[in-house]
């Protein structure tokens, strides 16, 4: 039943190239979302045990996971690391103050990019990489990496930047502009320190270098079309040109804006939380153009979660299984041995 992973690899590459294989590579993830928390943001000892406990705990789980590393820190790095405040909570990634509002919406335009050399948070970042390196033989993800919207909602107080869209465009599109330049320069150093790389994201499925880089664009879901191809598309496209490709991940409904999303120069892949998004014909011009990794995890259903492999069933009744990658979880290492072995026969090699 389980292959290797040098076999696992392979579909996987075949299946960002949008070729038929016969096989749905699919990702079972366990528990709870291991988050950047107090307990483990400055010790990097309990990260790395946390994951060989976690490794240990779902050996013998048929899917196309592969182990290795997250390093994480949060998805506001960048946003800290542009001078925005940080704090380190007991039960979710690091909370992430504002440095711009519509108050002064000037303030946008006195941003500077953030120099890699010697920045404290930067600093920490290449001490938890070089850590987990020296005490593990597993390859590593990426520190998370926000897309320029995602990174501008944090140093541009939330609710301000949706309205500064219509009201502030150029200063919007000023900070959007240093941002994206950060963002290349942050991927960059996490790729000069990075020895073994598993994935060119922060999450457990695989993205190959050649595919180009996954970013979190978790705003998509709050613009429309025309503000997503003018905000968004346009410096995503530049962080593809850098990397040689993306891969888009939004969480919320998107159905509205794929289309949109489907202009992004250099896009390989979306990214999306199915059962929140409420039409799933408006995806389906996606299928055949970029490669589609559909989550459907325990928590993105509510309290009526169904079955998933008839879930997973009913993706594959959608969007058919080429270029199609599936991710979803369980609570416990058992329920998802028990998942694996029914997901086996409907997602693996034929």
């Amino acid at each position: 039943m389980p292959i290797s992973d040098a076999e696992k690899l392979d579909f996987i590459k075949r299946t960002w190239n949008l070729e038929e294989t016969g096989a749905v590579p699919y990702v079972i993830q366990v528990g709870p979302p291991h988050h950047a928390t107090t307990a483990f943001y400055d010790d990097d000892a309990a990260e790395l045990a946390w994951h060989e406990d976690y490794h240990r705990g779902r050996a013998g789980i048929a899917d196309f996971y592969m182990p290795n590393l997250k390093p994480n820190m949060g998805i506001g790095t960048l946003a800290t690391a542009f001078g925005c405040p940080m704090k380190i909570v007991d039960d979710a990634d690091p909370w992430v103050g504002h440095l711009v509002s519509n108050q002064d919406p000037g303030a946008a335009r006195r941003i500077r990019k953030p120099d890699t050399a010697g920045h404290p948070i930067y600093a920490r970042m290449i001490q938890r990489l070089a850590f987990l390196q020296a005490n593990s033989p597993l390859p590593l993800r990426l520190v998370n990496v926000a897309s320029p919207m995602v990174t501008a909602s944090m140093i541009w107080d939330y609710t301000d930047l949706m309205m500064a869209l219509l009201q502030y465009p150029a200063e919007v599109h000023a900070l959007l502009e240093v941002i994206t330049e950060a963002t290349i320069d942050y991927v960059r150093l996490q790729l000069r320190h990075i020895k073994n790389l598993s994935t060119m994201g922060h999450e457990p499925e695989i993205v190959p270098r050649e595919v180009g880089l996954r970013i979190s664009d978790d705003t998509a879901a709050l613009l429309s079309p025309k503000l997503y191809l003018e905000f968004a598309a346009r410096y995503n496209g530049r962080l593809a040109e850098a990397f040689g490709g993306v891969v888009v991940h939004s969480c919320g409904d998107c159905s509205r804006v794929v289309a949109a999303m489907l202009e992004v120069p250099g896009l390989r892949g979306l990214e999306l939380t199915i059962p929140q998004n409420t039409d799933w014909e408006a995806i389906r011009p996606a299928v055949g153009r970029v490669a589609l990794s559909l989550r459907h995890k325990f928590g993105d259903h509510g309290p009526e979660a169904p079955d998933p492999v008839e879930y997973t069933r009913k993706i594959l009744d959608c969007f058919g299984r080429r270029g199609v990658f599936i991710q979803t979880s369980t609570v416990t290492f058992e329920e998802a041995r028990s998942l694996g072995e029914r997901l086996w026969p409907l997602l693996g090699p034929r």
